[in-house]
């Protein structure tokens, strides 16, 4: 469950608290909120930092007990570089190395004093909202498969904040947008002999049925079939777990048109018949973080109660290699009645979205935008750090690449000139769903923008930043905080 936010105006020393958050800086120097410490501890901080204790390089922690003259129990100094306004970046890791910290320890109250920090070009609102969705995230533990000891594991469960009560709209909003970011970090990390299609629509049903207004339909195989998704259900068939396409629906802004969502939900990905023989299969549980966090920003508007119109589709399918698997040489007929000529069974996320991007446009979207782990191409040319993001739109490519740089959760445009599609030629079809080996991110949005004619819409391959690799990594959430900055851009 999501951390419990507050903020307070007491007295930072005689705050009854476990630890106390401050900034220190290079040159030695102490934040405001650290000289109030310093003098309710008659210099124990300054001294500290002159013997050595603690510095002020970004990011360096460093935890006190028992300071005198301190209510607190424990004071941790964060060192922030140098002193004075700095930059959003800069301001993300010192938030992220405090939170990293507490998180480590047994610490269960904390008060920071961080989003006090002076940011340029950013507003004590955005620092506010910036610090706790770091605490949230750093708090996060996954205990839905482990034994009962695990989910009394110590760590943080109470966290205020240092800041006018004016804030607490921005407060509230944090808290809305971590439990989304909470629920997207969730369904991927679940196994997927637990999180299957059927699990992935039961999750968002039981969603909708708790939150008035609310609506969600799911759509069976047989509906499918008669819309004419020819393309999705072929990917599905070597499955026993039937697809599902979950369509969420929250209508909070007026008689606008709907901003659409659309997250690619693989719940598995064997690679199909061209079975993934290279390492690495044991991570595609995590091939349906697309949809992961499609859920987690549907589920932080309505938490965060943000005034939009939102649809989000739900795009749930295993693929997997039995004897009705669809094969290398088929010709699909898409929802669309566009013909696709599969050259490969791993390249699967493309088939399944370009039928719910056209299912989309039912909606009559303001923006159509589908998120998918959709190619290893595209972790090779941004790596974790960006998702890379496509679109024939400038205006709307302006609206994410901002969101992703007020929320710090960055993107990068790649280009889908009319240049690369002829690599997707086929002799048998009207597109072949792989363009060869070179641009591989570039041509799969090339391929999914021929299902997106006439429509406002982008892509985000998020295959290399949505989760942390390695056996003990995890799904962090990625990009619903972008996302939801893009939607309160849109509102304001």
């Amino acid at each position: 469950m999501s951390l419990n936010f507050r903020l307070s105006a007491s007295e930072l020393g005689t705050l009854d608290t476990d630890c106390l958050v401050a900034a220190i800086f290079d040159d030695g120097s102490l934040s405001s909120a650290a000289q109030a410490l310093d003098t309710a501890s008659d210099g124990a901080l300054a001294r500290r930092v002159k013997q050595g204790d603690a510095n002020g390089r970004v990011g360096k922690t460093t935890l006190l007990h028992d300071v005198a003259g301190i209510t607190a129990s424990r004071v941790l100094l964060v060192g922030a570089g140098s002193a004075g306004e700095m930059d959003p970046q800069r301001y993300l890791k010192i938030v992220n190395a405090a939170a990293k910290a507490i998180a480590q320890s047994t610490i269960n109250r904390v008060h920071s004093s961080l989003s006090q920090l002076k940011v340029s070009g950013r507003d004590a609102a955005w620092a506010l909202q910036q610090a706790a969705l770091a605490a949230d995230h750093a708090a996060y533990r996954y205990t839905a498969t482990r034994k009962d000891k695990h989910k009394n594991e110590p760590g943080p469960r109470e966290y205020s904040f240092s800041a006018e009560a004016g804030l607490q709209p921005a407060l509230d909003r944090a808290a809305g947008i971590a439990v989304g970011i909470r629920a997207a970090k969730d369904l991927a990390n679940l196994p997927p002999n637990i999180c299957n299609p059927a699990f992935m629509a039961e999750q968002a049903q039981a969603f909708a049925a708790a939150h008035p207004g609310i609506r969600c339909e799911v759509l069976e195989r047989e509906q499918m079939e008669s819309l004419g998704m020819g393309s999705l259900l072929a990917v599905a068939r070597g499955s026993a777990n039937p697809p599902k396409l979950v369509v969420l629906e929250y209508r909070n802004g007026g008689d606008a048109k709907p901003l659409v969502l659309v997250g690619k939900g693989l719940t598995f990905d064997s690679g199909g018949l061209n079975l993934k023989v290279q390492g690495g299969i044991e991570e595609m549980k995590f091939d349906m973080c697309g949809a992961a966090t499609v859920y987690g920003s549907f589920v932080a508007a309505v938490e965060a109660k943000l005034p939009v119109n939102l649809v989000a589709l739900l795009a749930g399918v295993e693929n997997m290699p039995d004897g009705a698997a669809y094969r290398p040489s088929d010709v699909l007929t898409s929802m669309s009645g566009t013909t696709i000529e599969v050259l490969n069974t791993d390249a699967e996320g493309r088939l399944v979205l370009c039928d719910a991007l056209t299912y989309a446009q039912r909606f009559e979207p303001a923006a159509l935008i589908d998120v998918a782990t959709l190619t290893g191409a595209c972790v090779i040319a941004l790596g974790k750090h960006a998702h890379g993001l496509m679109t024939k739109h400038d205006d709307l490519a302006a609206e994410l690449l901002a969101a992703g740089e007020t929320s710090g959760d960055r993107a990068w445009r790649l280009p889908i000139w009319d240049d690369y599609q002829p690599m997707l030629d086929s002799a048998f079809a009207d597109v072949a769903n792989i363009g060869g080996k070179s641009a591989g991110a570039i041509t799969a949005g090339c391929f999914l923008s021929r299902f997106t004619e006439g429509q406002r819409w982008a892509h985000l391959d998020i295959a290399g930043t949505s989760w942390d690799e390695g056996r003990k990594g995890m799904a962090n959430g990625r990009p619903v905080n972008l996302l939801t900055q893009w939607m309160i851009d849109r509102t304001s």
